[in-house]
Formats: structure tokens, C-alpha cells, sequence
């Protein structure tokens, strides 16, 4: 199964910054609706000290009405109790009406620019990256941070608040019971400090693990038809119970130690408060301090039960959203694809002039991640497909063919040389013009959830022509269009599953042809097609190519014989350029190749 960057099984993951530093980061999209959070965040400060005053009432009441035996007295100090209660409550639901919709709206926010932040990220960020570590940072992280905003944030500052006043109020009311409660705040604090680094790490490991889980699960539904042809569903489900099954014992993990962190949370405070209820009593018996100052005391330490008790739950979820905010931050400094490339570099006077269709020039590449002293996956490669032309490239699996063929649209960079179409370097080119003027089919069809129009459609310029659809859907031959439920407005599903291999190929060579661009290039279009369907699309097709310079990977004679030339590629470099027949009598390998003998594989993902 693969792994992210930053699994949490990686043990060389860098250290992480502090979660106050983490969380800061956020500050950008909670600006625009800072006015209501702070808002929000005063009412509850305002709610939760309304809830001290109930302690400076109840001492008026038995200091006074109570042991003057005043009936009158003790209703009003119950009214205003009463009173106390209802603009408590009201309070706290206000603040929680503030808070709502906007945050609401800075998780949309940010989800919204996760997902553009990945369709601008390079190819080879998506190949290293699992698709359920990525869902899991648009989804659960994000839910995680809009609760985070919504709640821990606000309450600790409230709690922090609340506590601060609370205990300015003990020590008023009575500075040497104030102090036996002040005593377990050392303690307290440091316990908070250890249970925070040991939390923050289970935090990281489970919300990793989770982004484990959702790949398989979402690779489980997407291969659901090879799981069940293999019958190998009982060791999907084994695989899955693992990875449950260490998730659990991740989240035990951090239950155990939020669990150790509210016990002694409870059992120091509440230790206090019994020292300072008998001390209390005692002073009472000997005259030094009034019945009412007492039941004050005792009421307000029980008022500040509530935002001690709930330290450890707040440092908890504060832990979880710095790591989910950890996270996506992670993906959201991946560097972006630039508009532009290096400045391209002079033309020489052999080298291409406008109109003079596709040329490579002494192209190298290899993988971003792989080693500088590794042997390039191209190595100096140069290539001219002329204006108007079409040109196969046939080579045995690995030389690099399907690597050549995305080099165009700039969907890898090249790590060396220079690609130009009509005179112009495509690394001086936006990426969004570059990629008008080039379209693409792969041999692997994609297609998404959405009518069949849409799909191809995807090809097509923003405003196409009334017939653009059907042009393409009949250079395709796909006329089975025609015969689905809706025809172009059918649903075809998730990657397209309900139709058939050649019928998904169809369509997305009709999504390559629908724009009629000016360059085209295929990566072995017409390899799941039968033999008459095939023969269809070719002749259709001809036509196509008569009007664009095209790039065409070939493993079948039939697709060669489309092209006006050959380029055989052959370990990373072109060995041979010439028609079908030139090639036929000069080249050993390329005869094997049009007999079905590729000879020694290579790498498949080539």
C-alpha cells in the first residue's frame, strides 16, 4: 500500500512547530470574519463571568434575607438568580448563532482552495501522494479545524478568562482558603505541558492513519471488479482490519492519556476544595468568617469547576486541530506548476521557425525524485514532427514512450533541452495557453462522474460549436452514444465503470479531437478496440489528422500505418526516423517490434 510523505509510519518526518504557531496560520482565513468571532468570543467571556455573580447573590441572601428571616428578601435574590440563568443561556446561544455561518464559510473557504491548490500541483506531487491522504485533509482535517474555531478556540480563551476572575474572587472573598486552591496550579500546569507533546504526537499518528484507511477503502471501491474476479475480498478485509485495528490502538492510546490528564485535573482541585471546605468550616465554628462568606467561597470554587475540568478536553482538541492544520498546510506549500518556465533559450540557426510544427532538441529527463547520477528516462532526444505531419512512436514497453508524449503538454518538466511548437519554447508559454494548442488521449481513458457530453465536452473550447459533440462522438465512432438511456446527457459513473474498455477509449479520444487543436498527441488510442472498430475509427480519424501535427504512440502496424513517419524509441533515446517501409528493411528492432516481439521489457510504468 503506498505511503504519503508524511505517514505515520515515517520516523524522518522533521520536528513539528509548536501548535501556537501552527494554529497562527489560520489567522488569514479567519480574518474576514474576525468582527464576529471577537464578538462571539466577548458574549461567552460576558456569559461565563455572569455565572460569578451568582456567588456574590447567594452571600446578600444568607448573610442577609436568610439570617434575618426575610421571605420578601430571599424571592428577590431568587428572581435575580433566575435572571442570572436566563441571560446566561441566552448569552451562550447568541454567541453560538455569531459563529455559525461564518465559520461554516471559512472551512468552505479553505476546502475550496485545497482543491484548487491540487489541480495546480505538478504531476509528480499526485504520484507520490496516496488520493486518501489528500481526502482526508479536505474532509476530517478540515471539519476538525471549523470545530477547533468554533469551540476550544473561543473557550479557552473564556475558561482563561473565567478562572483568572474567579480566583481574583476567592482570594478577595477569603486570600488564605483563595491560596489552598491556587496550590495545585503548579502541578497542574506542568501536567498539561507533558500530556500536550505526547498528545500531539498520537494526534498525528492517528489523523495519518486515518488518511491510510480512507486510500484502501477508496482503492478497494475503485478495483472493486479485479478484488472480486480474484476472489481476494477476504484479503482486502484482512488488510482493512489491520489498518482498523491500529487506528483503534491509536485512539486508545490517546483516550488513555486524556484520560490520565482529566483524573488528576479532577482529583487535585477537588482535593483543594475539601482542604478549603474544612479549613472554611472551621473558621465558620470560630467566628472569623460568616456562614454566607463561605457558601460564596464554595460557590464560586464549584463555578470554576467547569473551565478547570475542561483544560484537558480543550488542550486535547487544540492538539488535534494544529496537527490537522499541520497537515493541510503540508499540502498547501507543495509548490504550484509556474505559468512560465526558465527564459527559453536563443534559437539557433538550425533550429525550428514559426510553422515548423513539434521539435524536441536535445531533450533529457528524469524524475524529479530520482538521483542526479541516475541514467534519465530520456536522454537527448531530438525530433522533429513537421507542420501537417503525423508521426508514430513505437518502442519496446519502457523506452519511454508515454514519458515523451507528457513532456508535451508540459505535464512533467523536462530536466534538460528544449521543446518548441511553431518556433515558440513551451517552458515561454502559460501552461493554460499551452494546453489550447496541445491535446491529449491516454491509453489509460479517464473519464469523470458526469454525462458523456461533459466528458468530451472537457476537450472542447469555452464556447464549442453546435456540432462539435457529435463531430467527435463520429470520429470516435462512438455511436453507441446514441443507444444509452439519455444519450450525451447519460450519467456514465464513477471512472466511467458502466461502459465498457473501448467504449471509455472512445470517448476519450473524441474529448481529444472535439477542439480541434493544433497539436494532438495519442497515446496509443486504439488499443482496447476490437479489429472493425478499429478500422472505423482509423478512417475517421485520417481526416482529423490531415488537419493538426499529431504525436502518436503505436504498439499495432494498423495505427503505424496512419502515420506519415516513424520515430523508433528504444532505451531513452531515438535510434531511428523514417516511414514504415524505410524502417521495415533498415531496423532489426523495429521488424521485431511490428511482429510482436518487444524483446526485453523494461520498466512498465514507462
Amino acid at each position: 500500500m503506498p505511503t504519503s510523505p508524511v505517514s505515520a509510519t515515517d520516523p524522518a518526518r522533521d520536528p513539528a512547530p509548536s501548535a501556537v504557531r501552527t494554529l497562527l496560520r489560520l489567522w488569514p482565513f479567519v480574518r474576514p470574519v474576525r468582527a464576529r468571532w471577537f464578538t462571539a468570543a466577548f458574549v461567552a467571556v460576558v456569559a461565563s463571568c455572569l455565572s460569578l455573580v451568582f456567588p456574590i447573590v447567594l452571600k446578600w441572601m444568607v448573610d442577609g434575607p436568610v439570617a434575618d428571616r426575610d421571605p420578601g428578601g430571599v424571592w428577590l435574590g431568587a428572581g435575580l438568580l433566575l435572571a442570572l440563568g436566563v441571560a446566561e443561556a441566552l448569552l451562550f446561544g447568541f454567541r453560538r448563532w455569531l459563529v455559525a455561518r461564518p465559520l461554516a464559510g471559512v472551512e468552505a473557504r479553505m476546502r475550496a482552495e485545497l482543491y484548487g491548490h491540487l489541480q495546480r500541483l505538478p504531476v509528480a506531487f499526485h504520484d507520490r501522494w496516496p488520493s486518501g491522504q489528500l481526502l482526508s485533509r479536505g474532509t476530517t482535517d478540515l471539519m476538525v479545524v471549523r470545530m477547533f474555531l468554533a469551540f476550544p478556540l473561543t473557550f479557552l480563551l473564556v475558561n482563561g478568562v473565567t478562572i483568572i476572575a474567579g480566583f481574583a474572587l476567592l482570594i478577595a472573598q477569603d486570600w488564605t482558603l483563595g491560596l489552598v486552591l491556587v496550590v495545585p496550579a503548579a502541578p497542574l500546569m506542568l501536567l498539561c505541558y507533558q500530556f500536550e507533546t505526547k498528545y500531539a504526537k498520537a494526534s498525528r499518528t492517528a489523523q495519518d492513519q486515518v488518511g491510510d484507511l480512507t486510500t484502501v477503502v477508496e482503492e478497494s471501491v475503485l478495483g472493486i471488479r479485479i478484488i472480486k474476479g480474484f476472489g481476494r475480498h477476504r484479503s482486502q478485509a484482512r488488510a482493512f482490519w489491520e489498518l482498523s485495528r491500529t487506528l483503534r490502538g491509536t485512539e486508545l492510546t490517546k483516550a488513555r492519556l486524556l484520560a490520565g490528564l482529566l483524573s488528576l485535573i479532577t482529583l487535585l482541585p477537588e482535593a483543594a476544595l475539601g482542604a478549603a471546605l474544612v479549613l472554611g468550616t472551621v473558621q465558620v465554628a470560630d467566628g472569623e468568617l460568616s456562614a454566607g462568606t463561605l457558601v460564596a467561597f464554595l460557590s464560586t470554587a464549584l463555578a470554576l469547576r467547569w473551565p478547570i475540568d475542561s483544560i484537558g478536553f480543550l488542550l486535547a482538541l487544540s492538539q488535534e486541530a494544529a496537527t490537522a492544520t499541520r497537515r493541510y498546510f503540508e499540502v498547501m506549500d507543495a509548490e504550484e506548476e509556474a505559468d512560465e518556465g526558465p527564459a527559453p533559450k536563443a534559437l539557433g540557426p538550425d533550429d525550428s521557425v514559426p510553422g515548423d510544427g513539434l521539435r524536441f532538441h536535445g531533450v533529457r529527463f528524469r524524475y524529479p525524485d530520482a538521483p542526479p547520477t541516475s541514467v534519465p528516462v530520456l536522454d537527448h532526444i531530438d525530433l522533429h514532427v513537421r507542420q501537417g505531419e503525423t508521426m508514430a512512436l513505437v518502442g519496446a514497453t519502457g523506452s519511454g514512450k508515454t514519458t515523451l508524449t507528457a513532456l508535451v503538454p508540459r505535464l512533467h518538466e523536462i530536466t534538460s533541452g528544449r521543446i518548441t511548437l511553431d518556433g515558440r519554447d513551451i517552458t515561454a508559454m502559460e501552461r493554460a495557453e499551452l494546453r489550447t494548442l496541445v491535446s491529449v488521449a491516454f491509453e489509460e481513458p479517464t473519464l469523470f462522474s458526469a454525462s458523456v457530453a461533459e466528458n468530451v465536452l472537457m476537450g472542447a473550447p469555452p464556447a464549442p460549436g453546435d456540432g462539435d459533440l457529435d463531430r467527435a462522438l463520429g470520429v470516435a465512432q462512438a455511436d453507441f452514444v446514441k443507444r444509452l438511456p439519455d444519450g450525451p446527457g447519460t450519467e456514465v459513473g464513477e471512472q466511467g465503470l458502466s461502459l465498457s474498455g473501448g467504449q471509455r477509449q472512445r470517448l476519450a479520444l473524441a474529448r481529444a479531437v472535439v477542439g480541434r487543436p493544433r497539436f494532438l498527441v495519442l497515446d496509443d488510442p486504439l488499443s482496447a478496440l476490437d479489429v472493425h472498430t478499429e478500422a472505423l475509427v482509423e478512417a475517421a480519424l485520417r481526416e482529423v489528422l490531415a488537419e493538426t501535427t499529431a504525436l502518436v504512440v503505436a504498439h499495432r502496424p494498423s495505427t503505424v500505418l496512419l502515420a506519415d513517419r516513424v520515430a523508433l524509441l528504444s532505451e531513452g533515446r531515438v535510434t531511428a526516423v523514417g516511414t514504415h517501409q524505410e524502417l521495415l528493411r533498415t531496423s532489426a528492432e523495429y521488424r521485431h517490434l511490428m511482429a510482436g516481439d518487444e524483446g526485453q521489457e523494461g520498466d512498465p510504468t514507462q
